[in-house]
């Protein structure tokens, strides 16, 4: 079996890895693969991960697959698997972006779609609010309901609502500032609600001491 354990120690040395389970780690490869490398089967794995390993280990690409790519009787050989595992890796490339400018427009898509009714009439209602400064503000509320419901299929919740006195909570909300301190569990107003997607905080509410 042609191993190439002592040679990837050395290199793994000379960047401070001390075990394989560190190279795996670093790289985000698996013990597996590494494994293969070893044996001198790199050109079974994909370029990406040849790639990551040079980086890594600070080498490059080339010198991965010359240390560590079993010799044929055709000395094109290591060549024709450099030029294959690149273009292997260039077209992985190509199918992820495409599948991220893909996700993106539906995205967008989705998001036009659910705020449709506010971007075609907020323009008219704000003009109208122009030319007639006793039109209420309420009128123009149920505009703002697709965002509403867009927070809502996103999963987004909000944290507080303003106007109402809540028990200051440092990890849900926020003094505003030239507030006089506060402390945990004291009453405060709601001034900016805060938002939470699931589990996890997007904003703070800001609030202030209740007077």
């Amino acid at each position: 079996m042609d191993d190439r354990t002592e040679i990837l120690r050395l290199l793994m040395k000379q960047v401070g890895i001390s075990s394989f389970q560190i190279l795996s780690e670093r790289t985000g490869i698996s013990r597996r693969a590494i494994d293969t490398l070893r044996k001198r089967n790199a050109a079974t794995l994909r370029y990406a991960d040849l790639a990551k390993l040079a980086e890594v280990l600070q080498i490059e690409v080339t010198e991965v697959i010359a240390k560590f790519i079993r010799n044929s009787n055709n000395p094109e050989s290591p060549i024709s698997e450099i030029a294959a595992l690149r273009e292997e890796y260039q077209r992985l490339q190509q199918k992820l972006e495409l599948q991220k400018f893909e996700l993106r427009s539906q995205f967008e898509r989705d998001a036009i779609q659910q705020l449709e009714s506010l971007i075609l009439q907020l323009p008219s209602a704000a003009y109208a609010a122009q030319q007639n400064p006793n039109m209420l503000a309420k009128n123009i509320l149920p505009l703002l309901r697709p965002i509403d419901a867009l927070l809502q299929k996103w999963g987004i919740t909000t944290i507080g609502a303003v106007g109402k006195e809540v028990n200051f909570d440092s990890q849900k909300h926020q003094l505003m500032e030239g507030s006089d301190e506060i402390k945990e569990g004291d009453i405060a107003i709601v001034r900016y609600v805060g938002y939470m997607q699931g589990e996890k905080l997007l904003y703070r509410a800001r609030v202030s001491i209740a007077i």
